[in-house]
């Protein structure tokens, strides 16, 4: 043993303390395992750092506390959850290895706070795998730029399915056409369609991964996506970091957020003073209506409306 060796031990000694790297069978037996996604992706878990207890270890630094009673990392995440402290979350990591489509990466990599090595067609040969035709065509809402209002009939669908199967095989002989030619292989590739599977290794923590899963798990978030993060969350976040994922769901997945003026409404109508409520939605811009007495689309009154409901509130303009 060198002088550095002897002296790091000595401190380890003299400190009491002996730091190992926190393991989770759970985790462990899943590392490398592929989770399937659509129908020729995955997700699997590559490495991870941290968990539940990393989260509790970060906090205590923060506040010095020494004391553990019983349910108290649970009753510690929770009060961080509830009250937005980030930076105990970012203590965990996790590194992904991902394969899906290219339509779904590039809402994916919106997402800037991980660290991506994405696979590369500018120095290999692009993935043969494509995303097979849609078996349903979802029609554009039209209440919303980004969501579907139903389907296109099964007659239309399977024709437009026909002809996607035509324009991938099209432009992948293409591709391997100029491949063959001896194009190089960055100019190759422009003609690849978004059906495309690609695949990247993504590492990220905590913190902003449960922001994805907020925003990507949502109903409103195209499904595609939202086949992907549900395995992430529902089959390795709830097993990695089993408490912190349940005060996820139980403070922002599932929550009710109200706004001020949300709030004020719904404690009108708790206080059965219906009037007062519609005032207050008037006053707050929410409710205009035309020359026939209809009241204007708002969103905004659209997504109160859906909370009041959830409160077991009507709204009286309704």
């Amino acid at each position: 043993m060198n002088d550095v060796s002897r002296k790091q031990a000595s401190t380890r000694e003299s400190s009491g303390t002996l730091l190992r790297r926190c393991t989770l069978p759970a985790l462990d037996e899943m590392l490398g395992v592929k989770w399937r996604v659509l129908d020729d992706g995955f997700v699997r878990v590559i490495d991870y750092m941290g968990d539940d207890s990393s989260i509790v270890q970060a906090a205590k630094v923060a506040s010095g506390a020494s004391k553990k009673k019983t349910g108290e990392d649970r009753e510690l995440i929770r009060n961080l959850m509830r009250r937005g402290h980030t930076t105990p979350f970012e203590m965990c990591e996790i590194k992904l290895h991902l394969r899906t489509p290219m339509d779904v990466w590039r809402q994916w990599i919106r997402h800037r706070t991980a660290n991506v090595n994405e696979h590369s067609t500018q120095f290999s040969i692009a993935n043969s795998a494509q995303a097979t035709p849609a078996d349903k065509w979802r029609v554009q809402s039209p209440e919303s730029k980004a969501g579907g209002g139903g389907f296109l009939a099964m007659e239309e669908g399977q024709r437009l399915s026909a002809r996607e199967a035509q324009l991938q095989r099209t432009s992948r002989e293409v591709y391997e056409e100029r491949l063959a030619a001896g194009v190089e292989r960055e100019q190759a590739r422009k003609d690849l369609p978004l059906s495309t599977y690609t695949e990247a290794y993504w590492k990220i923590d905590l913190h902003n991964l449960l922001h994805f899963l907020h925003v990507r798990m949502d109903e409103h978030a195209q499904c595609e996506i939202r086949a992907y993060a549900e395995v992430v969350g529902q089959e390795i976040v709830a097993k990695w970091v089993p408490l912190a994922w349940e005060a996820f769901l139980d403070y922002r997945r599932n929550a009710l957020l109200l706004s001020r003026i949300e709030a004020q409404i719904a404690a009108a109508l708790i206080a059965n003073s219906p009037e007062e409520a519609q005032r207050i939605a008037e006053s707050a811009g929410l409710l205009t209506f035309d020359d026939t007495g209809n009241a204007h689309r708002n969103r905004e009154r659209t997504e109160l409306e859906s909370k009041l409901d959830a409160l077991g509130l009507s709204p009286p303009w309704k």
